[in-house]
């Protein structure tokens, strides 16, 4: 039951074993975890035009996205409101930030890119399709299978070396308490969305364990539950992304912990700047832990929960 997780999980932890002290090949190694999302998401598109009945397949995934975006929605921000009364946590005044996103929009352009990718790749296999067929879809799924463990290596080299001791993490009790809260009420909602997907209820615990790493999730739930599910997850995560782009600046100074926690692991990246800009700089480290605690256990969980299945 446990063979299809422990060898997804091999290429993670294996990169985890390699400590990488050039800044260089840190650099080519980002680079070459944002080369691969976009492959595998290209991969995805091109899955996901070989669906028959496309276009009513596409409403499905709309609809099944917006339905469990909604209810994690509700989840997280009741349960992220609830702890924010409770602790004590207040945003500082915003400094100027060098290199912040300007706009709203200037931040959500890598998101939207991603989308983009998607949509490149559903085009592709539309207008390949009639020509290679049953092949190019199946070549797509083996290729994106292969990529799948090329990242999961290179992203636990990354955080190997992310600089984050894991006691120092640990002993954040304002980062863990908020990264605890967000994945209790996102496990939760897929409990509640799953029958309303038609999923069992391991199925709705994996697809609400991306905690906003909508590359990841999309990855591992496509992989295991079909390009139509793994649409669902990531756009599911993908939203949740864009949402937290615009509640940080609204709710940061009255529910600091909220806006902290709604952006899931994205608040150790790509929220980051935005939480910095508006709520300075004192609420950096319990976001990054906020963060990087999520994206210890995103892969992990969604391993696992998929495997019961199994």
């Amino acid at each position: 039951m446990l063979s299809g997780l422990l060898i997804v999980l091999l290429p993670l932890f294996l990169g985890y074993l390699v400590r990488v002290r050039s800044t260089q090949l840190q650099n080519l190694i980002n680079r070459a975890v944002n080369s691969s999302v976009y492959l595998i998401l290209l991969f995805m598109g091109i899955s996901l035009a070989g669906l028959e009945n496309l276009s009513s397949q596409l409403s499905r995934l709309g609809g099944n996205a917006l339905l469990l975006f909604s209810i994690t929605t509700l989840f997280n921000l009741a349960a992220l409101w609830w702890l924010s009364r409770r602790l004590t946590l207040k945003a500082g005044n915003s400094p100027v930030v060098k290199d912040a996103p300007t706009s709203k929009l200037a931040a959500m352009q890598g998101s939207l890119l991603l989308v983009a990718v998607v949509a490149g790749g559903v085009i592709a296999g539309l207008l390949l399709g009639p020509h290679l067929g049953e092949r190019l879809f199946n070549s797509a799924d083996l290729l994106a299978e292969w990529v799948l463990y090329l990242l999961l290596a290179l992203i636990g080299c990354q955080l190997r070396n992310s600089g984050m001791p894991l006691r120092q993490i640990l002993l954040n009790r304002m980062g863990l308490s908020i990264a605890v809260t967000l994945a209790i009420s996102s496990l939760l909602a897929g409990l509640a969305a799953a029958p309303l997907l038609s999923l069992s209820w391991n199925e709705g615990l994996a697809m609400a364990s991306g905690f906003g790493w909508y590359s990841l999730s999309a990855i591992l739930i496509g992989d295991q539950l079909g390009p139509l599910m793994g649409g669902v997850a990531f756009f599911n995560d993908l939203t949740r992304e864009l949402l937290a782009f615009i509640l940080i600046p609204l709710v940061i100074h009255r529910h600091t912990a909220l806006a902290i926690g709604y952006g899931g692991a994205t608040s150790m990246d790509f929220t980051l700047p935005v939480i910095q800009q508006h709520g300075g700089v004192a609420c950096v480290p319990i976001a990054v832990v906020s963060g990087f605690i999520l994206s210890l256990l995103s892969p992990p969980l969604i391993l696992f929960f998929l495997s019961l299945s199994g």
